[in-house]
């Protein structure tokens, strides 16, 4: 669990936590004994005093019944246009050797985030809407839909929503690429397809 200093390059998730916290009707003490963490870490959180690990954020996020994805993405305003340069300082430690980046900022209908380093693929996710993976380098094994697939640089993998999975890095310097619609966005099939 990272508990370092936000910069003022970082990404401020502080106030997107403190609205679902608050809309939720919870208190500061009520949503971090639910996330496993302590009341005066998550307020430096909320005060963008501290700036949360990926699985901090994610444990937040599964107490405030949303997903990471979608606290980050209310993390800033929209914007028509923006561009997110590779060395920008925004991101999320994942762990002591990953990095999860934004690469979409802004709560918008497509959500994309780039993920570097090692992924340990503990965790499972499911989404509503579909998703797209794409591995730039490295190599990665999703579990899915009952089987492991394995994924080499320039690989994608399409899952529809819904499907249960789980993924990890299984080479060194893994740049895996996730490009979903966003959770906010109901999907509805064309009868004509």
């Amino acid at each position: 669990m990272s508990q370092q200093d936000g910069d003022p390059g970082g990404v401020r998730v502080g106030a997107s936590i403190r609205r679902r916290r608050r809309a939720l009707d919870l208190t500061l003490a009520e949503v971090a004994e639910r996330a496993g963490l302590s009341s005066p870490f998550l307020s430096q959180l909320e005060n963008d005093r501290a700036r949360p690990s990926m699985r901090s954020l994610q444990r937040i996020a599964d107490a405030l019944n949303t997903t990471a994805v979608q606290l980050l993405a209310a993390a800033e305003s929209p914007r028509r246009m923006d561009v997110v340069r590779a060395d920008d300082p925004t991101g999320l430690a994942s762990g002591t050797t990953g990095r999860t980046r934004p690469l979409v900022r802004g709560h918008h209908q497509l959500h994309a985030l780039e993920f570097t380093g090692e992924h340990d693929g503990a965790r499972e996710f499911q989404h509503r809407n579909d998703e797209l993976m794409y591995v730039a380098d490295g190599a990665a094994t999703v579990e899915a839909d009952g089987r492991a697939v394995h994924l080499g640089p320039g690989d994608t993998l399409y899952l529809t929503g819904g499907i249960r999975h789980r993924w990890q890095a299984t080479a060194p310097g893994t740049r895996v690429l996730l490009v979903a619609v966003a959770e906010h966005v109901e999907v509805t099939a064309d009868p004509r397809l």
